[in-house]
C-alpha cells in the first residue's frame, strides 16, 4: 500500500538528514510520502525544505506559525494534507526507529485492523528511551490510568500514550478530533471504537536535541483525559475545583496576617477569576476560541459574570458567617459550589458562542460540534 508519514516536529533540525535517510533505506522500494508538520522557533524549516529538495521520495513541510494546539493538531493537520489514507505517525526525534515501520505495514496489509499501534508495552517492546525512572514512572501511571477510564475502547491497546502508530484516516472522523497537546492516538482511539492490533518495539534514545515534555504537556494530558471521558463540564470543573482551592487559600492567608474576611474575599476572587479565565481559554474552551469573537471580549464577558457573581455571592458569605455562624472558609467553599453550574452554562453558551455568521434566512444551520458533549463509551 502506499503511506504518508507524518513527522510533528519542534526545532528538532539536527535530526532530519539522519530521520530521511533511515526511512528511505527502511522503505526502499516502497511508495510513500513524508510530511513535516512544524511548529519551530529556528532553523528547522530551512534545513526540511534542504533536504526535501535533495529526497528521492516526495519530501513536504507545513510549518505552522503561532499553533497552539500542540502535536496532536499538527498530526490533525497531516492528516488532512496526506495523500494516502494510511497514515503513520512518529516523532522526529528518532526515538520511534524508522526500521520497524514495515512491520507496522505488513500488519496493516493483512486488513483486519484499522490501527497499528507501535508498542512500549506489549511483549518483545522497551522503554528504554525514558529519560529516567521518574519519567517512565509517569508514563506507566498515565497508560494504566488512561485504560481504567476506556477500558473496552482501550482493550487491545497496551501503549495507549505512544505517538507511533499507522492509521487509516478513513475509519476516523477527522474533523471530529479536537487534540490537547501530545497524545493524539488516546483521541483517535476514544472517539471510536476501532479494530487495534500492536506491534512491539524498542523506544529508543533520542539522536539530537531535548525532550518537548513539560508539566504543562502534564496538565493539558488531563485536562484532555477529562474532555474525553466526561465531557467539557467535567474540565471546567477541574480547572473550577483548581480556583475554588486557590481561593480559598489565598482566602485563608489574607486572613492570617490579619485582613478582615470580606476583604480579602474579594481580593481572593479577582485573583481566582482572572486566572481562571485563562485556563478555559487554553484547556477546556481552546477547541472554541477561533469562532467566538476577540479575547478581550470574552475576557471583559466571562470577567462581568464572576465579578457580578462575586458581588452576589460575598453578601451571602456574609449571611452565612454572621447569621448562620458557619465559618468563613467552609461558608466560602459552599458559595462556590452552588456558583458552579451557573458558571458552565454562562460560559458555554454566551462566553464562547460563535458569532454569527449572516446566514441568510432559511438557509440550514451546520450541527453543533459534539465534542466534549458527550461520554465517549
Amino acid at each position: 500500500m502506499d503511506l504518508s508519514i507524518i513527522v510533528p516536529t519542534f526545532n528538532e533540525g539536527p535530526n532530519v538528514d539522519e530521520l530521511l535517510q533511515r526511512i528511505g533505506d527502511a522503505l526502499d522500494g516502497r511508495v510513500f510520502e513524508v510530511i513535516f508538520v512544524d511548529d519551530s522557533t529556528d532553523d528547522t524549516p530551512a534545513i526540511i525544505n534542504v533536504a526535501a529538495n535533495s529526497s528521492p521520495f516526495p519530501v513536504r513541510l507545513i510549518h505552522r506559525e503561532n499553533a497552539d494546539a500542540g502535536l496532536g493538531g499538527a498530526v490533525v493537520a497531516g492528516f488532512q494534507a496526506a495523500t494516502s489514507r494510511w497514515c503513520l505517525v512518529m516523532d522526529g526525534d528518532l526515538q520511534h526507529p524508522p526500521e520497524d515501520i514495515p512491520r507496522l505495514i505488513d500488519r496493516a496489509e493483512r486488513g483486519d485492523v484499522d490501527v497499528v499501534i507501535a508498542s512500549r508495552y506489549a511483549s518483545g517492546g522497551t522503554s528504554k528511551g525514558l529519560a529516567d525512572a521518574t519519567r517512565t514512572a509517569v508514563s506507566r501511571a498515565s497508560t494504566a490510568l488512561t485504560k481504567a477510564m476506556f477500558p473496552r475502547k482501550l482493550a487491545n491497546c497496551s501503549d495507549p500514550m505512544t505517538g507511533f502508530f499507522l492509521v487509516n484516516t478513513e475509519a476516523v472522523d477527522v474533523e471530529a478530533l479536537r487534540p490537547r497537546g501530545f497524545k493524539i492516538l488516546l483521541e483517535v482511539l476514544a472517539r471510536r471504537q476501532l479494530r487495534v492490533d500492536e506491534v512491539p518495539f524498542d523506544f529508543a534514545e533520542r539522536h539530537a536535541g531535548t525532550s518537548k515534555a513539560t508539566f504543562t504537556q502534564g496538565v493539558r494530558f488531563l485536562t484532555q483525559l477529562a474532555m474525553l471521558r466526561f465531557g467539557r463540564m467535567s474540565a471546567f470543573a477541574l480547572v473550577g475545583g483548581f480556583g475554588a482551592i486557590a481561593n480559598l487559600v489565598i482566602m485563608w492567608g489574607l486572613i492570617r496576617i490579619g485582613m478582615d474576611y470580606v476583604p480579602a474575599a474579594i481580593i481572593a476572587s479577582v485573583i481566582t477569576i482572572i486566572t481562571n479565565f485563562l485556563l478555559l481559554e487554553y484547556l477546556v474552551f481552546a477547541d472554541m476560541r477561533s469562532e467566538s469573537g476577540r479575547m478581550l471580549t470574552r475576557f471583559l464577558k466571562s470577567f462581568s459574570f464572576n465579578g457580578l457573581e462575586a458581588i452576589i455571592r460575598i453578601p451571602i458569605l456574609s449571611i452565612l458567617v454572621e447569621g448562620a455562624h458557619i465559618p468563613a472558609v467552609l461558608a466560602a467553599a459552599l458559595t462556590l459550589v452552588a456558583a458552579f453550574v451557573l458558571r458552565f452554562v454562562f460560559h458555554a453558551l454566551v462566553v464562547y458562542a460563535p458569532r454569527r455568521s449572516g446566514r441568510p434566512a432559511g438557509a440550514p444551520e451546520a450541527a453543533p460540534a459534539a465534542a466534549g458533549r458527550r461520554t465517549l463509551e
